[in-house]
């Protein structure tokens, strides 16, 4: 049975600098945002909050959605669908160790992005930080997360 992977994807901005991850994947250095996979029993939102926190060791409240985004993996029956937010980034915890195969978080200019465009995890990464340059913000109350575990309320 197909389905798509659920990720959310955490867009922060700062002085003109966008927060990034270098990250190793089959021994190869890959830049992206920070992000990954929505657990279960998570909200979409809550997996945001905690995957950034995770790869960067910075706490981080989102307080819009930019962007929803599928992309399918080529020659691959692998597909993403991506919730991407921008929010309020908060403390940076240094003592945080980061996820297996994540080396460092970066900051880097949308130029800067572009010049290190063969690293680029996927083609996500920019379309997610031009959205957002271009204004692209929806009100989180777009997402509904009823939770089966309370007779589908509204969590």
């Amino acid at each position: 049975m197909w389905k798509p992977n659920t990720t959310v994807a955490a867009i922060v901005e700062r002085d003109g600098k966008f927060l990034f991850v270098e990250e190793r994947i089959l021994g190869e250095l890959k830049l992206n945002q920070p992000a990954g996979h929505v657990e279960k029993n998570e909200s979409i939102v809550a997996a945001c909050v905690r995957e950034t926190l995770e790869e960067t060791a910075y706490a981080f409240t989102p307080t819009a959605l930019v962007g929803i985004y599928q992309w399918t993996v080529p020659g691959t029956d692998l597909t993403y669908l991506r919730y991407a937010f921008t929010g309020e980034l908060g403390a940076h915890h240094a003592e945080r160790t980061l996820d297996d195969g994540i080396e460092a978080a970066v900051w880097l200019t949308r130029d800067e992005l572009i010049a290190r465009s063969a690293q680029h995890r996927s083609p996500l990464i920019l379309a997610c930080v031009d959205d957002y340059l271009a204004g692209k913000r929806y009100p989180l109350e777009l997402l509904r997360d009823f939770d089966a575990r309370n007779e589908g309320a509204l969590t």
